[in-house]
């Protein structure tokens, strides 16, 4: 039998590993990116560097937009809001209880143009969701309860449902606050200066300062580190014990097979000693054609009894009555079920 557990925890510190080095990779990348402390040299920076290579920047400022959106519940005014609305209820299932459960009812997202501001300058940021550390922010959290309308109520009690109410929940990145924006510097024709993902390299649009950002990832890759070793060496271990198992179970089956072939000689006179001693000498398929029906246990029954689940027969009925498991495979016996050969 193939050891899973073993295979699975070896694999997962492979997939841990690499999930490590990708972060030490992005941590080394973002020590390596351009900082710029005031927006306002950015576009120097863009006349003098840009036209080699792409420019990768990091850049910090708050928030700001010509037109932000007035959110509706919170009063909040932001760049970008996301609205949900999901209804809570209880379904009745099979097994006669009440479960509680939810379904989306309405997923709503607005985006206006926005852009980072520190006092010297402007840059607009484009494409923030798919960015790396990219959250909203909370602004509000309303749980509605169903009304009381007995029709309604009946209907959905029939349907095998009780409902709860609406849940609304209001996500914000709100004007004014502070990020760090790191990505691909680019400006226009007419001079306007924007941060976008670039096409190799870090994006990232985050609360968090630069250094904060590369300590986070190092502490990340330690950490995969040290639960890949961990696996890996846990995982090694349950496969070397069910090799070892394997080969001590070999052995004692070759063990059993040799106290029948030696019991079987013994009864069978001198005359077929010869010929079973010789069978020994020879491959285990060959001892498994001339292996006696002795039980293993007496070694003088003929073996009359197959165990459930197993389903070897090694064993006679008298001997099978005194066991709990199998002797071949270890296996717990559930039941003895006496076969005839006539």
């Amino acid at each position: 039998m193939i050891p899973w557990g073993g295979l699975s925890c070896c694999l997962s510190g492979a997939a841990l590993y690499l999930l490590g080095r990708s972060s030490g990779r992005d941590a080394e990348l973002l020590k390596t990116v351009t900082r710029v402390n005031q927006l306002k040299e950015l576009a120097q920076l863009l006349d003098l560097e840009s036209k080699v290579l792409p420019l990768i920047v990091t850049i910090s400022g708050r928030v700001g937009s010509e037109t932000p959106i007035s959110c509706e519940h919170s009063g909040l005014r932001g760049v970008i809001v996301e609205e949900t609305a999901e209804q809570h209820f209880l379904k009745h299932n099979d097994a006669g209880s009440w479960i509680q459960d939810s379904a989306l009812m309405l997923s709503m997202s607005k985006e206006v143009p926005w852009f980072l501001d520190d006092g010297t300058g402007r840059v607009y940021v484009v494409g923030a969701r798919s960015a790396a550390g990219f959250a909203l922010t909370v602004g509000s959290e309303v749980f509605e309860e169903s009304g009381r309308s007995l029709v309604r109520g009946t209907l959905d009690y029939l349907q095998g449902l009780k409902m709860l109410g609406v849940k609304r929940v209001e996500r914000v990145l709100p004007t004014g606050s502070s990020l760090t924006v790191v990505g691909e510097a680019v400006k226009d024709d007419i001079g306007t200066i924007r941060i976008q993902k670039p096409h190799k390299g870090p994006f990232y649009v985050s609360p968090k300062t630069i250094e904060q950002l590369i300590s986070n990832l190092g502490k990340w890759a330690r950490l995969y580190k040290y639960a890949s070793f961990g696996l890996t060496i846990f995982g090694v271990f349950l496969i070397t014990k069910h090799a070892i198992r394997y080969v001590l179970e070999r052995r004692r089956r070759w063990e059993l097979q040799r106290r029948v072939l030696a019991a079987a000689a013994k009864r069978s006179g001198p005359d077929n000693e010869d010929s079973i001693g010789k069978a020994e000498n020879g491959s285990e398929a060959k001892r498994d054609r001339i292996m006696p029906d002795l039980c293993v246990i007496c070694l003088e029954q003929e073996y009359n009894a197959v165990f459930i689940q197993c389903g070897h027969m090694c064993c006679c009925t008298t001997c099978s009555s005194h066991l709990t498991n199998c002797p071949l495979c270890r296996r717990r016996i559930d039941q003895v079920v006496k076969v005839f050969r006539h």
